[in-house]
């Protein structure tokens, strides 16, 4: 049984507890937070799970396989250096950091450590956005010409997502939360990238996120992606990624749906292949057997945060 431990008991680092709770091969033996009515609360969900307000203690008083860490991420570097410390296995939340130095710093960490690292992104492991990578390599779309990203909010953070930090402009914002899903499956799918220009909008709260962004990268081939981000308008939600070539266009549309068309027809939905779903957990547990596995590392979480640090700084 794989022993996991949690540090981070927010609405992002709950989501995978019952994932963790109701494997075969997982077991959640502790959990931490600096707020202790959390932990309280979290803990009467997990059956004899130790409870800890200091991850320090988690670390050194319990036997771990796997740590997961869901802190806000201006604490990732200092928190996961210390599991890393211990030689323990660990899965870190997105970003990997929060500035390029400290994803560097984490990287190099784990590479001399020779432990398993991994990060959460999930949209390696849903049917959608792998059904999209699969038809954009089977070359749906043809010769890819452009490529771009639209996040639309009504409302930053989300009405779900009200914390201390998500608002910040240190350590939040959606270019952070919500881009740097797709920065790393742009890396992914089509490769590396740079940013040529972007024009940040910020409202008159000094401390606050951007509420707008137009930014054009492009890939190492020239190919240009274009990022267009607004918060506080009218409307709904919409988070559209879309690559245009030169046989038809394809969408992934709210995380895990699809849309396209050939070229002279209209853009319809697509049908999903639910057989590509897959399971973070899974692969951590046969990463962890030394099995063949789909893990995004601290390397590819690197390699995201030198594009996201370029867009925010």
């Amino acid at each position: 049984m794989i022993k996991v431990g949690i540090i981070g008991l927010g609405a992002i680092g709950q989501r995978l507890i019952p994932l963790f709770s109701n494997h075969p091969e997982t077991k959640i033996v502790a959990i931490c937070d600096t707020l202790q009515e959390r932990v309280q609360e979290i803990s009467r969900q997990i059956d004899s799970v130790k409870t800890y307000s200091n991850h320090n203690e988690m670390l050194e008083k319990t036997d771990l396989d796997l740590v997961y860490v869901t802190v806000p991420p201006k604490y990732h570097h200092a928190v996961v250096s210390d599991v890393i410390a211990k030689g323990i296995n660990v899965l870190c939340e997105k970003p990997l950091a929060n500035s390029s130095e400290e994803a560097l710093s984490l990287y190099s960490q784990v590479k001399e450590k020779g432990i398993l690292n991994a990060m959460n992104f999930p949209l390696n492991y849903n049917a959608g956005s792998k059904s999209f990578a699969a038809l954009i390599k089977a070359g749906y779309v043809g010769k890819l010409r452009r490529i771009e990203l639209k996040m639309h909010f009504p409302n930053w953070p989300r009405l779900w997502q009200q914390n201390d930090w998500v608002a910040t402009k240190e350590q939040g914002g959606y270019v952070l939360e919500v881009g740097v899903h797709y920065i790393q499956q742009i890396q992914k799918i089509f490769g590396g990238m740079k940013v040529i220009s972007k024009n940040v909008q910020y409202p008159a709260d000094p401390i606050a996120s951007e509420n707008g962004i137009i930014a054009l990268l492009e890939l190492e081939d020239g190919t240009p992606i274009l990022f267009d981000g607004l918060s506080q308008i009218a409307g709904e939600e919409e988070i559209k990624f879309t690559a245009f070539g030169t046989e038809g266009t394809l969408s992934l549309v709210n995380w895990a749906n699809i849309e396209g068309g050939k070229i002279g027809q209209p853009i319809q939905s697509i049908e999903t292949n639910e057989s590509l779903e897959d399971s973070l957990i899974d692969n951590l547990v046969r990463a962890l057997k030394g099995e063949e596995a789909t893990i995004i590392d601290f390397y590819e979480g690197y390699k995201a945060q030198m594009v996201l640090e370029a867009l925010r700084g």
